[in-house]
This record gives C-alpha cells, sequence and structure tokens, in this order.
C-alpha cells in the first residue's frame, strides 16, 4: 500500500480515487493535484511508480493542509467560537445544530438520537400464547 500524507492509500482503486482517503482531499482536488504533478489518475494505486508517488507526496505537503494538520485547524476554530462565546460557539457547546437548522425536529443525528414522543419508550405489549 503506498503511503502519502501518513495514510496508506488502497491498492486496488484508482489513484485518484485512493487520494480521497486522505482527509481533506476530495474527488476535486485529487484531480487537480494529479494534474499538478502530470500523473493518469486512472491507473491502479500500485500500479503508480515511486517517482510518481513522490510527485505527488511533494505538492500535498507544499500547497494542501491535510490529516493533523486541517484538523487541528478546524479545532481551533471551533474553541475559538466557544472561547469568545458567540452564538455558534454557544451551539457547539451544547451539541445543538450551529447552522440554523430547525431542533423542534429533525436534529436527532445532532443530539444523540433522543425521541421524546409520546410512544417512544413503551414497552412491547405482551405476546398472547
Amino acid at each position: 500500500m503506498p503511503r502519502i500524507a501518513g495514510v496508506n492509500i488502497p491498492d486496488d482503486k484508482q489513484l485518484n480515487i485512493s487520494l480521497t482517503y486522505i482527509y481533506g482531499i476530495g474527488r476535486s482536488l485529487a484531480d487537480e493535484i494529479l494534474e499538478k504533478a502530470g500523473v493518469d489518475g486512472d491507473i491502479k494505486a500500485k500500479e503508480a511508480t515511486k517517482e510518481d508517488l513522490s510527485k505527488i507526496r511533494k505538492i500535498i505537503e507544499k500547497d494542501y493542509k491535510v490529516e493533523g494538520e486541517l484538523r487541528r485547524e478546524r479545532r481551533e476554530n471551533v474553541d475559538r467560537l466557544k472561547r469568545i462565546d458567540c452564538y455558534r460557539g454557544r451551539r457547539h457547546k451544547k451539541g445543538l445544530p450551529v447552522r440554523g437548522q430547525r431542533t423542534r425536529t429533525n436534529s436527532r443525528t445532532v443530539r444523540g438520537n433522543v425521541r421524546r414522543t409520546a410512544g417512544s419508550g413503551r414497552k412491547a405489549a405482551p405476546q398472547a400464547k
């Protein structure tokens, strides 16, 4: 398995798809990186030469924030919002939707899948024999 940016990318997938296993790289960015490196994205990752992989590594390290650096930056941004106690920061602290979604319904995933309806906690009826 080739290792790029600290991530083992899968051998059996095309190079442009296997680059998306790196946090911070999606399909369009993977295509852009491969174009800069001058590497064909349709070949399998195991068929790529060491020179191709080193070109890709250099481009990613030089031009893009990925993996740990990107995760750290995102966490710092959220921590800053919490620290300055703005509305979005308070929503993050409470674990509620941040971007204006309604909470009366449809926020179960953010609230931890809590169901507060009348029949949700009811025990099953006893089975007749």
